[in-house]
């Protein structure tokens, strides 16, 4: 015989964070609901790597903050995500667990994350007023797309291969090299 059903209880952002804080898994905040997260590959790690050093220059000499999977990013009051990377320029922190205005904000798609990156976290990144480029690194091949704010709207971009990706934000580019050092795809 099962467990009786029970009603789902949503957190609130202070909730969340204080559940985060004692947590030995992390979680991303889905309008209340806490999803763990699993954990990343060893090509995935490789890239989030080569990515932040890639841009860590950059973002320190326009005296940008650059961040790293472990830092939440907070999308609304009760959304939540840890980007790969993302680029915060301007302004102090709004709290000592978490961003909300990102400039850049990166995800590294494998096949486990990929529809999420693409639809949810697309969605919810681009309702971002600081935002200016969302960029999507595939894993599983030399391939980077990028979602960029062109006034009200929005241009989609693609490398594959070769080329050099567009930093917003930084002003810089980034080639598809650089970013797939050292990793086999």
């Amino acid at each position: 015989m099962g467990e009786a059903a029970r009603p789902l209880e949503l957190l609130d952002a202070e909730a969340y964070l204080a559940m985060e804080e004692q947590s030995p898994v992390r979680h991303e905040l889905l309008e209340g609901v806490p999803y763990a997260m699993a954990g990343g590959s060893l090509t995935h790690n490789r890239i989030v790597g080569n990515l932040y050093a890639a841009l860590r220059p950059q973002a320190l000499a326009q005296g940008c903050r650059i961040y790293t999977e472990t830092v939440k990013l907070r999308v609304s009051a009760k959304t939540f995500y840890y980007p790969d990377l993302m680029v915060i320029c301007g302004g102090k922190p709004p709290h000592t667990h978490y961003e909300e205005a990102p400039c850049l904000v990166v995800e590294v798609v494998s096949e486990s994350t990929e529809a999420i990156d693409r639809r949810e976290k697309l969605w919810r990144y681009r309702e971002l007023p600081s935002l200016q480029g969302y960029l999507l690194v595939d894993s599983r091949e030399r391939r980077v797309e990028g979602y960029f704010r062109q006034g009200e709207g929005w241009l989609y971009r693609l490398w594959e291969g070769e080329g050099e990706v567009e930093v917003p934000c930084l002003e810089a580019g980034l080639s598809l090299e650089a970013i797939y050092e050292g990793v086999e795809v």
